[in-house]
C-alpha cells in the first residue's frame, strides 16, 4: 500500500529537521552544508513527487508554464523588433552626427570667439551700465546646443534694445576728490552717462563710475536742465565721448598762462604794469580835457586846476616887456612846464610794448631748448615728454604778442590825447601873446602918427 502525498511530505520534512538538527548539534560546517544540500534535494524530490501524485496540479502547472513561455516569446519578439528599430535609428543619428560634427564645431568656435570679443567691447561701453548684461562666454562649452544659441541671441537683442533707451538708475559715483557716493545717473543709450551736470566715465572698480575732470560749461548746463526735466533737448557727442573728452582736455586761459613758465609771468607782469600806467594816464588826460573845455568857455575866469588856466595865469602875471622875443620865450617856458604831466607814462608804455615781444622770443628759445633736451634724454618715442617745452615756446610768444598789441594801441592813444591838449594850450597861449603884442603895438603906432 503506497503512502499518500501528504504523508510522504510529512516524513520528508521530519527527516530534514532531524538531519539539520543533527548537523547543528555536531557543529561541523561541512556536515552542515551537506545537510542543507540534502534538505534541498529532499524538497525538490518532495515537490516532484507531489506533482506526480497530483496529476491535475501537474497539468495546471504545465499549462501555466506554457502560457508564460508564450508570453515570454511574444515579449522577446517585440523587444527584437524594438532593438532593430533602435539600431537603425542609432545608425542614422551616427551618420548625421558625422556629417554635422565639423560644421557644429566650427560654429561653436566662431560663436565662442565672437562672444568673448563682444564682452570685451561691451566692458567699456555705457549700454551695460544699469541695463542689459553682456552675452555669456562660451570658451568652456564642448557641445553647441540650442540653449546656447537662444541665450546669445537674447543677449544681443537686449543690448540692441538698451542702446536706444534713456535710463535712470542709482550707482556709486566718485567725484574729483575720489569720494564715492551713490548718485542718480542718467544713461543716454550707448552715447554717454551723466550725473548732476557732470559727464561720467567708468571707474577703476567694476560697476563704479567717476566724473570727468572737466565738463564744458554749456554742456553741463544742458545736462542739468535735462536731468531736472526743464528741457527735453541736450547736447550729445555722437563720437562716443571723443569730442567731449577733447574739449575737456583743452586748457583754460589760466592753464595756458601757467604753461608759459617764468618768462610768461614776467611778460604778463610787464604788460599789466604798462596797461595800468596807460589807463591811469589816459584817465588823467580825460579829466584834464574836461577841465580845459570848461576853461575855454570861461577865459575871463582863469583857474589853476588845468594846464591852460595855469599857462594863461602865468602869462598874465608876466611884466610888460617891449621885446616880443622875451615874452614868447617866457610863454614857451610856461607851456613846456605843463608837458611832463601831459606826457607822463608814455615812455614806460612804449618800453613795455617793445620789450614784451622780445621776452616772448626769449621764452620761445628756452622752450625749444627744453624740448631738445627732452629729445636728447628720452628720444622721440613719447611726444608728451616734449609737450612742456613746446607749450612754453608757443605760449610765451603768444603772451608777448598779446601784451605788445594793446600796449601799442594804448601808447598811440596817450600820444594823440596829449598832443591834442598840448596843441590847445599852445594855441591859446599864442593867441594871448598875439593879443598882448597888438595892444602894445597900437599905442606906439598912435604916438608915431
Amino acid at each position: 500500500m503506497m503512502l499518500s502525498a501528504g504523508w510522504y511530505r510529512l516524513l520528508l520534512g521530519t527527516l530534514l529537521l532531524l538531519l539539520t538538527g543533527l548537523a547543528w548539534a555536531q557543529g561541523n560546517p561541512l556536515d552542515t552544508l551537506r545537510a542543507e544540500r540534502l534538505a534541498a534535494e529532499a524538497r525538490d524530490v518532495a515537490r516532484l513527487q507531489a506533482l506526480l501524485d497530483d496529476t491535475q496540479a501537474l497539468e495546471t502547472a504545465l499549462a501555466e508554464a506554457r502560457e508564460a513561455n508564450a508570453l515570454a516569446q511574444a515579449r522577446h519578439a517585440a523587444l527584437q523588433v524594438r532593438d532593430a528599430e533602435l539600431t537603425e535609428r542609432r545608425a542614422i543619428l551616427a551618420r548625421r552626427h558625422d556629417e554635422q560634427d565639423g560644421e557644429l564645431a566650427a560654429a561653436l568656435g566662431v560663436l565662442a570667439r565672437h562672444s568673448g570679443e563682444l564682452r570685451n567691447v561691451l566692458a567699456g561701453r555705457w549700454v551695460t551700465a544699469g541695463g542689459a548684461s553682456p552675452p555669456p562666454r562660451l570658451d568652456d562649452v564642448e557641445t553647441l546646443t540650442r540653449e546656447h544659441l537662444e541665450t546669445f541671441a537674447d543677449a544681443l537683442m537686449a543690448v540692441t534694445a538698451e542702446s536706444g533707451r534713456i535710463v535712470r538708475f542709482t550707482a556709486p559715483v566718485a567725484d574729483g576728490s575720489g569720494a564715492l557716493a551713490p548718485r542718480e545717473v542718467v544713461r543716454l543709450g550707448d552715447l554717454a552717462a551723466f550725473s548732476d551736470g557732470a559727464l561720467l566715465r567708468h571707474g577703476a572698480g567694476e560697476g563704479t563710475l567717476a566724473t570727468l575732470e572737466r565738463t564744458p560749461r554749456r554742456v553741463a548746463q544742458s545736462l542739468l536742465a535735462f536731468q531736472a526735466g526743464e528741457d527735453a533737448t541736450l547736447m550729445v557727442d555722437p563720437t562716443g565721448g571723443q569730442v567731449i573728452e577733447a574739449l575737456a582736455q583743452r586748457p583754460t586761459l589760466v592753464e595756458r598762462f601757467h604753461q608759459g613758465g617764468g618768462v610768461g609771468y614776467v611778460v604778463v607782469g610787464l604788460g599789466s604794469l604798462g596797461l595800468l600806467v596807460a589807463l591811469t594816464q589816459y584817465a588823467y588826460l580825460l579829466k584834464v580835457s574836461g577841465k580845459m573845455r570848461r576853461q575855454r568857455r570861461h577865459l575871463d575866469q582863469l583857474r589853476t586846476d588845468n594846464p591852460l588856466g595855469r599857462v594863461l595865469t602865468r602869462f598874465q602875471s608876466l611884466p610888460d616887456d617891449p621885446v616880443p622875443e622875451a615874452l614868447e620865450a617866457r610863454l614857451d617856458e610856461a607851456v613846456l612846464a605843463e608837458l611832463p604831466r601831459l606826457e607822463r607814462g608814455q615812455s614806460l608804455v612804449k618800453l613795455t610794448a617793445a620789450v614784451a615781444p622780445l621776452l616772448g622770443l626769449l621764452g620761445t628759445v628756452t622752450g625749444m631748448i627744453a624740448t631738445f633736451q627732452a629729445i636728447t634724454f628720452h628720444g622721440t618715442g613719447d611726444p608728451q615728454l616734449m609737450a612742456g617745452g613746446i607749450s612754453q615756446a608757443l605760449v610765451t610768444t603768444v603772451l608777448g604778442l598779446m601784451t605788445a598789441v594793446p600796449l601799442l594801441f594804448a601808447h598811440t592813444a596817450l600820444v594823440a590825447r596829449s598832443r591834442q591838449l598840448t596843441g590847445v594850450v599852445e594855441g591859446r597861449a599864442t593867441a594871448a601873446l598875439a593879443q598882448r603884442l597888438e595892444e602894445h603895438a597900437a599905442p606906439s603906432a598912435a604916438t608915431r602918427g
